[in-house]
């Protein structure tokens, strides 16, 4: 997946009502960015960073930048950008590009199922079946080389948990797949101090039968990519 209109550095001021990002060009002109992480972001909105942001000249919207990226001091890249993991993987899925998934040559995006819920992707073939997946952005890295999700206290994640592991005793196929937006991580595992009630759905939806996938990123400032596998913790 490649940005639509080439990223542009910048410096973070602040972050603040979690979707506003104050920022300072390298002109040295302050414009506020769109943060599209309802997350806590933790260690990625310290003030001075460096960010990349794309520019837009959308008269719709509102803000004419949003940001993308966080570039780490030692050249790693992390996307911040939540709805980016569904569009990256969807030009993987559709290219047969993740091996334990590519015998589905139908992906529809965006399907209602469950209650009042929506399957990021729902992944179809004749002789096989129905296989759902739930894609949750990572971000968080409190160890060098861990990532971790998630990084606040998800309600709306436990409960896609419990869809998923529905559609699992449904006979259908259910997999969480999560997405590392770091190249600097290359484990994973659940943050259940962050979250008990998450790792424990977790846990109930894997004994349930859903599988879990992680897969890493390949990320730049001119797009980003799905990447290899993930080592991740039991």
């Amino acid at each position: 997946m490649r940005f639509e209109t080439p990223l542009i550095p910048a410096v973070l001021i602040r972050r603040y009502k979690r979707f506003l990002a104050d920022c300072r060009l390298e002109d040295g002109r302050e414009v506020t960015a769109h943060c599209a992480n309802p997350g806590s972001m933790m260690g990625l909105a310290e003030p001075g960073m460096k960010i990349w942001l794309e520019p837009n000249d959308d008269p719709k919207k509102k803000l004419k930048y949003g940001w993308r990226l966080v570039e780490h001091a030692d050249g790693h890249f992390t996307g911040v950008d939540t709805s980016v993991p569904n569009r990256a993987l969807r030009a993987a899925l559709e290219a047969g590009e993740i091996s334990e998934l590519a015998a589905y040559k139908t992906v529809r995006p965006e399907v209602k199922y469950g209650e009042k819920s929506r399957i990021d992707f729902l992944l179809q073939q004749d002789g096989l079946p129905d296989c759902y997946v739930e894609v949750k952005s990572v971000t968080l890295s409190r160890e060098p080389g861990l990532a971790e999700f998630p990084d606040s206290v998800t309600a709306r994640g436990t409960k896609h948990l419990g869809e998923l592991a529905n559609m699992a005793a449904q006979g259908h196929r259910a997999v969480m797949l999560y997405l590392v937006q770091r190249t600097d991580c290359d484990r994973f595992q659940l943050a259940a101090d962050i979250d008990p009630a998450y790792a424990a759905a977790f846990a109930r939806a894997y004994s349930a039968g859903v599988e879990r996938l992680v897969l890493g990123t390949r990320i730049t400032p001119q797009g980003v990519e799905a990447g290899a596998p993930v080592a991740a913790a039991h």
